[in-house]
């Protein structure tokens, strides 16, 4: 396998759009990165000039420590695979994944070992007789993924595999490639538009928006400790939910909501500091839905409630949303399954302080 280096990548199309801005990525040896991001981020176009098959308007792109920015893409020693599984309807299971080591011709015991090897590891071994219209979607994408794995490259590629995919087939799909990739010790860049799967998938995530990289981090780290406005209601499902204010230091420090002040925060010691170290007037408090937590009645705090009303809640099994509106402005809690409020129904709530992120309007930075 092999490093990958991109040193400030852009590509600028000849109508002066610019698709990526600079990046700037390290990926290690064996390590699987993912991009992620909304359409039109630039996610796609980085992996497709990894792959060669965008040329990059500036910048260097090395792949195990040789420079590529104008090596053709069957020089590059990647395989690639793509959200459509592109195989050929004429051919069996056996020869699609077998075509291109014909084209390296290779010797036919070779070739046959590394078809029936990557089918052993894909669970597609009954099948290598069938024709691509024979085969489930979730076979499909397997031998789309067999094809890249028999030609033994330095580096996988994938852009946005499973999009064709149903809910279930793509979690259980998660599963083998996430099992392929601790089998093959392989230096993976995948692309999805889904956080999901880059959650559960990535060692490390790359989140990017109009071309630009965001944040790079583990995904506990992006969850735990956004950088930016966009990843913190990027990453997370339900999003991060978003209250603009400001921090009032007479007496003890504390978030107060624009609209309504009767929804405030205390400031932790740590945020108090910061705060105090220049801070703008205007801040956005960033609360996950889980960090709001419904008060029973019986319950006393030194906190006082935010008194809210429910619009409507959704039970899923483990646990239930709850969407509420409160200091004029709808908020999304998560809670306990035993809990099941009516539309209509007027709560209690508390934030917790430790965890509200504090972010600067006009710079969309985390403060």
């Amino acid at each position: 396998m092999a490093r990958v280096t991109l040193d400030g990548v852009r590509k600028v199309y000849d109508n002066g759009f610019v698709a990526v801005h600079g990046v700037d990525l390290t990926v290690e040896d064996g390590e699987f990165v993912v991009l992620v991001g909304p359409s039109g981020s630039g996610k796609s176009t980085t992996l497709r000039i990894i792959a060669g098959l965008e040329s990059l308007s500036d910048g260097q792109l090395t792949i195990g420590g040789r420079v590529v920015n104008d090596v053709p893409p069957n020089e590059r020693d990647i395989a690639m695979v793509f959200q459509s599984y592109a195989l050929y309807p004429h051919m069996s299971v056996y020869e699609n994944m077998a075509f291109a080591l014909h084209l390296q011709k290779l010797p036919r015991n070779q070739i046959d070992a590394r078809v029936r090897e990557a089918a052993q590891i894909l669970g597609i071994t009954g099948v290598l007789e069938r024709r691509p219209r024979q085969l489930s979607g979730g076979q499909r994408q397997r031998v789309a993924i067999g094809r890249a794995i028999v030609r033994q490259p330095r580096v996988f590629l994938f852009d946005e595999p499973l999009s064709n995919l149903d809910a279930k087939l793509r979690v259980q799909m998660r599963r083998e490639i996430a099992r392929i990739r601790r089998e093959l010790s392989a230096t993976v860049v995948y692309v999805t538009h889904d956080q999901v799967e880059a959650m559960t998938l990535g060692d490390r995530i790359v989140v990017m928006n109009e071309g630009r990289v965001e944040q790079i981090g583990s995904p506990l780290e992006l969850y735990d400790h956004p950088q930016t406005l966009f990843v913190a209601t990027f990453i997370g499902s339900p999003a991060m939910n978003l209250v603009d204010g400001t921090v009032s230091f007479d007496g003890t420090p504390r978030f107060v909501a624009a609209d309504d002040p009767t929804f405030t925060i205390q400031l932790t010691r740590a945020q108090s500091e910061r705060m105090r170290a220049g801070a703008p007037v205007g801040v956005v408090a960033g609360i996950r839905p889980e960090d709001l937590r419904v008060v029973p009645a019986s319950e006393s705090s030194s906190e006082q409630p935010l008194s809210a009303v429910v619009d409507a809640s959704e039970p899923l099994g483990n646990e239930v949303l709850i969407y509420l509106h409160a200091a004029r402005r709808d908020l999304t809690a998560r809670a306990a399954t035993r809990l099941l409020p009516r539309s209509g129904d007027r709560l209690s709530i508390l934030v917790d302080p430790a965890r509200v992120h504090y972010f600067d309007p006009s710079t969309k930075r985390s403060i």
